[in-house]
């Protein structure tokens, strides 16, 4: 159970003991913080509690001399290591290969974080128009930033259009046969 720590002038109910601060993490939310005590942290904790549109979000420091907004961008730098850890998985396919010895284990695992790491380093400063198109996925929000996943798609779509580039390089191809490889590009990638 985390209790409020004796010296902050009182319990989290009571308006000594709370400071209301504005962050700038999620855009203008209202953000409490105070400092408690929990013995498994080791004492005195400080709590930042975000108002969200689905309620209370609630994270916590060990050191109190955090403030709200440090205690909020470190939870977002935690959120986008779940996130990484997440597209290396679902994307692109770590712990799912079937290889039957250690090195090789090693080896795909190694490949696998540089195709990641290739494929985000490829897409930094594409603009988010070429790396998500969102005409396919009309529910989807189209102001939402490009996935690891799309990323990928994009780059290989890329990919597959300079070696139709190269391989039509000096020849004269039909306008029918150029929309008929787009059309097999996006729908390869």
């Amino acid at each position: 159970m985390i209790r409020p720590a004796p010296y902050t002038g009182g319990r989290p109910g009571q308006p000594l003991g709370w400071q209301e601060v504005q962050t700038r993490q999620y855009g203008e939310l209202r953000t409490k913080t105070f400092l408690a005590t929990w013995r498994p942290a080791g004492g005195v904790i400080r709590v930042a509690r975000v108002r969200e549109d689905h309620g209370w979000l609630a994270l916590f420091s060990a050191d109190p001399t955090l403030t709200a907004a440090a205690i909020l961008s470190a939870a977002a730098d935690r959120f986008s290591i779940e996130q990484d850890f997440h597209d290396l998985k679902e994307v692109e396919g770590v712990g799912q290969q079937q290889v039957r010895d250690l090195w090789a284990n090693v080896g795909a695992f190694h490949v696998s974080l540089w195709a990641h790491t290739l494929v985000e380093l490829w897409a930094w400063e594409r603009p988010r128009e070429e790396l998500g198109n969102r005409s396919d996925s009309p529910w989807d929000d189209p102001a939402r930033r490009p996935s690891h996943a799309d990323r990928r798609k994009a780059l290989q779509r890329h990919c597959l259009e300079q070696e139709f580039r190269q391989a039509a390089a000096g020849q004269s191809v039909p306008p029918e046969i150029q929309e008929f490889v787009g059309r097999v590009i996006r729908h390869a990638a």
